[in-house]
């Protein structure tokens, strides 16, 4: 059996992304350690009972901790972030502003007090701008806060893609920048079937097609389930990064980053492709945008940039 790095991963939030974040991080043994920690009392001591006697089926050997208390978290390498009320049907993430801000002020007062050199992906919902409030209350270097979005809107698409195409979902890949909401962009540009542009094997209209079904892909998710949003895509995304930054995979993923310059924006949590190592982001890529697809960035910067002002007028940021 392979040594389990002597690591230690928290999940924040012990619903179904924050569960399966545990999932996925004891199962793939990316640390000997994942905490999985919530405010409710019994849930992560729970799930943390289930996963440990799961291990002994699988024959993995690291183990998750259930708790109520923050101390337990300390000394973590990474954070992911999932605490935090989820959409229902009819609710926007922007509608989720409030409640989730607060949430992302307690958990940055623990992470701060006692894990200083953690990498903090946030998932909470509405993401960018709950990323820029993270990073606001940390005081971190930016590199070591970003926001799980575009790894997520990808797959989304990727998926679509595989589906319109008949072919496998493996040998698909696909770029979505901006914000997660409704104004990320697509980029079919740089989508493609092993290595085939995407724009060489479906007609224009079918691809605009799949890039506003991708926009709204989690709404459409909650609309089918009616009670909750997804949580397994959410969740791979997630651990996806995590394993890259633990691992030093430096695998360039598309995640809510800092900008200082790149696009044309300074100062703006933003989804654009990473590089992501053991620093956290290593370096951002600029890709070059068309015409149309700069004017949609600029329409989501407008509308992170609203959110943030709302975040403002409520005392939060």
């Amino acid at each position: 059996m392979n040594q389990i790095p002597q690591r230690k991963i928290t999940v924040v939030g012990a619903g179904f992304v924050g569960s399966t974040c545990a999932q996925l991080a004891a199962s793939k043994e990316l640390a000997r350690e994942v905490v999985l920690i919530d405010i409710l009392e019994g849930r992560p001591q729970g799930i943390a009972l289930d996963l440990n006697q799961m291990a002994a089926v699988e024959g993995t050997g690291a183990r998750v901790i259930g708790t109520n208390d923050p101390a337990d978290t300390w000394g973590s390498d990474v954070f992911i972030v999932t605490a935090g009320k989820p959409r229902t049907p009819g609710m926007s993430r922007s509608d989720l502003l409030e409640t989730n801000g607060r949430v992302i002020t307690a958990v940055a007062d623990y992470i701060r007090a006692g894990s200083p050199d953690a990498v903090v992906i946030v998932v909470t919902n509405p993401l960018d701008i709950m990323v820029t409030l993270m990073r606001a209350k940390l005081g971190f270097p930016a590199k070591r806060v970003i926001g799980m979005a575009g790894v997520l809107d990808s797959a989304r698409f990727c998926w679509f893609i595989a589906e319109e195409t008949g072919t496998s979902v493996q040998d698909v890949d696909a770029m979505v920048l901006g914000a997660h909401g409704d104004s990320m962009v697509p980029m079919p540009q740089y989508c493609t079937v092993n290595g085939v542009s995407v724009l060489d094997l479906v007609p224009a209209a079918k691809v605009d097609a799949m890039a506003d079904r991708t926009r709204g892909g989690g709404g459409e998710i909650v609309k089918l389930l009616k009670t909750g949003s997804a949580w397994y895509a959410p969740a791979a995304a997630s651990v996806a990064m995590a394993a890259s930054i633990l691992n030093d995979q430096r695998r360039m993923l598309p995640c809510a980053c800092l900008l200082n310059g790149e696009f044309g924006f300074e100062g703006l949590y933003m989804g654009v492709p990473a590089i992501l190592g053991a620093n956290g982001v290593e370096r951002i890529v600029e890709l070059p945008l068309s015409a149309e697809s700069r004017a949609q960035m600029q329409k989501t910067a407008g509308a992170i940039l609203s959110d943030v002002d709302a975040l403002r007028d409520m005392g939060l940021l």
